[in-house]
This record gives structure tokens, sequence and C-alpha cells, in this order.
């Protein structure tokens, strides 16, 4: 394992409790772009596996069915993970990344919006998890993908791969993630990490 970062007080942070660490770029777009510059280092690593800060909770299941995803199809290049969203507010809130499906359990779209749009009614809703795993050509060709509109207006790395015509395999999961992405998010994740280790 190992954490890459550009700032100095996480790398300082993580070598304080031993952690792998690895001083990146300032200069990426995403978190995609970042670890694609630790992978070029480590040529033995086929397969990657991309956890996001904002994922502290993860559980390693579903870590596992992502990467069995990936080890079961040698055409896909790339997996995720989603979760039904059960809590009526994640559906509208932008901080919940939603993300619709075909038949094929491929991703169609990821959005900050609720999608699908709920025009007849009974819809399902299904919110992203911050992990991808990767193929290691695939991760290595990332970066020099066309950064197109549909990434730039919503922020999320992953529609790179969708806007230039690659799939992502989507593993539905009943881990109910708890990402940080507000200070509110930090307290009761810390709260939880404490209570986990007080039992």
């Amino acid at each position: 394992m190992v954490i890459a970062t550009d700032d100095e007080r996480i790398y300082n942070a993580a070598r304080g409790f031993g952690a792998g660490v690895a001083m990146t770029s300032p200069g990426h777009l995403s978190g995609t772009d970042r670890v694609a510059e630790v992978a070029a280092g480590r040529p033995e690593a086929r397969v990657i596996v991309n956890i996001q800060g904002d994922e502290p909770l993860i559980d390693p299941a579903a870590i596992d069915a992502a990467v069995r995803a990936i080890l079961n199809d040698p055409a896909l290049p790339m997996t995720t993970l989603s979760k039904r969203i059960e809590r009526v507010d994640e559906i509208t809130n932008p901080n919940v990344v939603k993300v619709v499906t075909g038949l094929t359990g491929d991703a169609i779209y990821f959005s900050r919006n609720p999608i699908p749009y709920d025009r007849a009614g009974g819809a399902v809703y299904f919110k992203h998890i911050g992990l991808y795993v990767y193929r290691r050509d695939f991760l290595l060709a990332y970066p020099s993908l066309p950064v197109g509109p549909l990434e730039k207006v919503e922020c999320l790395e992953q529609l790179r791969a969708l806007e230039n015509g690659h799939r992502i395999g989507v593993v539905e999961t009943s881990y109910e993630s708890l990402g940080v992405d507000t200070p509110e998010d930090l307290e009761e994740v810390s709260r939880m990490m404490v209570a986990t280790a007080r039992k």
C-alpha cells in the first residue's frame, strides 16, 4: 500500500505512523492522474486499486468485489462501486455522486445531480463510492486522455474515461459509504473510529 500525496503535511503524518508514501506532482488534475504517476514507477503492479482518502471506513469486502470484477473480465479497463441510496437527503446532495448503469452493469453516467430523472415515479438511485480498480496499461494512459466538457462541469474524474469511450464496470455493494466531504462528515467519522477503537 502506498499513500500518494502532494502535501508535505500528509507526507510527514503518514511517514510518522510508518506508511509507505509517495510525494507526487502538485499539478495533477485528479486522484487518478496522481495514482498513475505512482504506478508508473512500479512495473510489477498489473492491477492497481485506488482507495480515495475521503473513504477511510471502506469495507475490505467491497474492495475485493471490485477487484474480482476486473479480474473476471479481461476486456474491462476499470471498475468501481455503487450502493443503493436509502437516505432521501443523499439524492439531492451534490457531494453524493450518483451513478446510472446499463443492463451489462457498466456505467452510463455519473453526476452530482439526481439521476435518473423520476418522471414516471419509482426511480431507484445509486451513489458512487470512491474506489477505483484499474488495469495498468489503462491507468498509465489515462493522464493523456483529453479532458472533456462533462468532466470539467461535474468535476468528476471518472467521466474522462466515459467521454473517451472506455468502459467502467460498476459493482453494487451493500457497504454503506460515509465519505468525508465536509467538517461535519469528519467529526462523524472520527467519532465512529474512536468508538471502534474502544471495543
